[in-house]
């Protein structure tokens, strides 16, 4: 039994290469300021940072609740790890109900909907042999598909407001600085360094907003992407399973959303007992 459970998300583990990926503008933009010669702890401004930083956090935080925006910390996190490919499992998932269904009757598949723990799948197995018009069973998995998609992009409209507010900040720390040389115009050997302390803040805000929170926004997407693109794959086999289609229809189906590289042997598994015929490969 449990060689049969599909949880539609393969094991998780770090993606090493995104990782190293992170800090590489930041590290280019430290080795562009050495080159100019100018002195790494210029750019050390704590004063700046909070401006930038702490500003930017706050007016997150009345945009957004903090359980969004600890939300979206967490599926940043998780944007560094990457998920097997599954597509070829899930697939082979679907066109073994579907020879279930193919042999049996749809009524067949009602033992298998224990045994699936990816939600979206076991919703729309239940809707199939709950014997739904294919009509109604297409506008049920849309609509569902359309609020998962909007909820996964929920995390990354956190990272674009802070995007957003992190220049504007930038800018704001920068004359706050200003003020602060304008201030001790008295001392005119003073002066050079101030100014640059004061635009410390505006590359902070900049900096952070295009090295930091755009990117991480769209590793969000992407992934947001690629989740409806499996629920489009999903959605597509429940289908064509409640109406019955051959197995081998079935699999030709599938293969035009997951890609021309999927095989599944549909001869093989026709030939095998139905209760091996869900059960995916190892």
């Amino acid at each position: 039994m449990a060689a049969a459970r599909s949880s539609g998300h393969g094991r998780r583990r770090l993606d090493l290469a995104s990782i190293l990926a992170l800090p590489v503008g930041i590290i280019v933009v430290l080795v562009g300021q050495a080159i100019e010669g100018g002195a790494m702890r210029s750019l050390l401004q704590g004063a700046a940072a909070l401006i930038v930083f702490g500003g930017t956090l706050g007016a997150v935080l009345i945009s957004f609740s903090p359980a969004e925006v600890w939300r979206a910390v967490r599926a940043a996190a998780a944007t560094f790890t990457a998920a097997d490919d599954d597509a070829t499992s899930v697939t082979a998932r679907l066109v073994g109900l579907s020879i279930i269904a193919h042999r049996k009757g749809l009524l067949a598949l009602d033992s298998e909907i224990d045994t699936i723990e990816d939600p979206f799948l076991r919703t729309g197995l239940t809707l199939a042999v709950d014997d739904t018009s294919s009509e109604t069973l297409r506008e049920m998995l849309g609509l569902e598909m359309a609020m998962r998609a909007a909820d996964d992009d929920a995390p990354a409209r956190v990272f674009d407001a802070a995007a957003g507010y992190a220049p504007t900040l930038g800018i704001l720390g920068a004359v706050l600085g200003l003020i602060q040389v304008m201030e001790h115009l008295t001392a005119p050997g003073s002066l050079g360094s101030g100014i640059a302390v004061a635009f410390v803040a505006t590359v902070y805000g900049v900096g952070s907003a295009n090295l930091i929170f755009l990117p991480i926004a769209g590793r969000l997407r992407e992934r947001g992407q690629l989740a409806a693109r499996r629920r489009e794959l999903v959605a597509e086999g429940i289908a064509a399973i409640g109406q019955q289609q051959h197995p081998r229809m079935v699999a030709q189906k599938l293969r035009a959303f997951a890609g021309t590289g999927l095989r599944v042997d549909v001869a093989a598994r026709l030939s095998t007992k139905p209760s091996e015929a869900v059960r995916v490969p190892a």
